[in-house]
């Protein structure tokens, strides 16, 4: 509620400053969620060629080694107190002629509202709320996004109405960042290369260990590696797979040692990507590496990678959203992500299936014969 005074208050200001405002034909695009949603609204970036972008600094390591983003403005450090604030909100006052909101949350709101854009697209979402029409009064136009509309297309229908998730691909990095070093263990021959994420940012999101165990077993007449990404605080949850199961020999520990710019290329090495809805998998999507998402209480209607992807789980859990996640769930994690032997029989036929894991296992059974 307080950024609707901070608007009200701005409003003179922004009255009197759009009298001397001239065309840029500068875009800005709002989104200040993390890694799996900013991969979702590189799309519209791509769309829209040039952008400047008002992102999370958690994704600036991707974000300046993308050629369709001109500026980086920070989050974080615009919204820290009243002063800065307010000088941001001046400095992007008669900056665009374009603004794209994503994330419709009352800070952003405010500084896509108070921008004097010839055309302001907002998308308005299910946890919109009473007092945010008067921000909303402020724009163009404005999609409307519900749990079971893809948010991919509802980005992309901001630019364009017309537009669907089929008409401009995902990326991590654009172009694909390369690291001059990279591990060698990432090119080892002779194996089906799976990455797989232990953990997700929402703890509530976080695939148990017994899940894994099962996914292994079932796999373990392939000649599969499983190759474990992400941040050092994720430590703690593959100690959990091992205090319980004890070391898995084909287990290869990337944790902490991949940079965020280089885990694109690094995941572009897999054969296919297994996790739940995280960040990781939606890299694995933009760098088009086949996908097992266990999707357990998350809607994925909503939001899923849109390449070669199998689902696992059970719709009748779905209760949590893009922007209405939750985090506590009344049913364990175990339940939460269940995987039916069924599922498991699939797996293993989606993971053999592909070209490269099929020639590797003809030749595994014709030397066994």
């Amino acid at each position: 509620m307080s950024y609707v005074f901070l608007l009200i208050l701005l409003f003179p200001v922004k009255l009197l400053r759009k009298l001397f405002r001239k065309d840029t034909g500068k875009n800005l695009v709002i989104q200040t969620a993390k890694i799996g949603d900013f991969i979702n609204a590189t799309p519209l970036l791509a769309y829209l060629q040039k952008s400047d972008v008002l992102i999370s600094r958690s994704v600036g390591a991707l974000a300046k080694h993308d050629d369709t983003i001109e500026q980086i403005f920070f989050i974080e450090q615009h919204k820290r107190n009243l002063w800065h604030k307010l000088y941001f909100a001046c400095r992007i006052m008669n900056r665009y002629d374009n603004v794209y909101l994503l994330q419709p949350n009352s800070v952003n709101l405010f500084f896509a509202s108070v921008c004097n854009a010839k055309n302001k697209q907002f998308l308005s979402t299910y946890t919109r709320r009473w007092y945010h029409g008067i921000f909303y009064a402020t724009a163009d136009g404005i999609v409307e996004h519900g749990k079971k509309t893809l948010s991919v297309t509802n980005y992309l229908k901001l630019a364009d109405r017309s537009l669907t998730w089929q008409d401009a691909p995902k990326h991590a990095t654009r172009p694909l960042y390369k690291p001059a070093v990279y591990p060698e263990i990432l090119d080892k021959p002779d194996v089906i290369r799976i990455g797989i994420s232990i953990a997700a940012g929402n703890k509530a999101k976080t695939v148990p260990p017994i899940i894994w165990k099962r996914i292994v077993d079932r796999l373990a007449d392939l000649p599969c590696e499983f190759y474990v990404f992400g941040a050092p605080n994720e430590q703690a949850w593959l100690d959990d797979v091992t205090r319980v199961y004890g070391e898995i020999p084909n287990f290869i520990n990337l944790i902490g040692q991949i940079p965020l710019e280089e885990l694109p290329w690094a995941i572009s090495k897999m054969d296919c990507y297994i996790a739940s809805d995280s960040g990781n998998i939606y890299v694995a999507d933009a760098v088009n590496v086949p996908i097992v998402m266990l999707f357990g209480p998350c809607c994925h209607y909503e939001q899923r990678p849109l390449g070669d992807v199998m689902l696992i789980g059970n719709d009748d859990n779905i209760c949590s959203y893009v922007f209405e996640t939750r985090y506590y769930f009344s049913q364990d994690r175990e339940e939460l992500f269940g995987v039916t032997e069924s599922a498991l029989n699939k797996l293993h036929q989606f993971i053999s299936s592909f070209p490269k894991n099929r020639s590797l296992v003809d030749a595994i059974n014709a030397q066994g014969n």
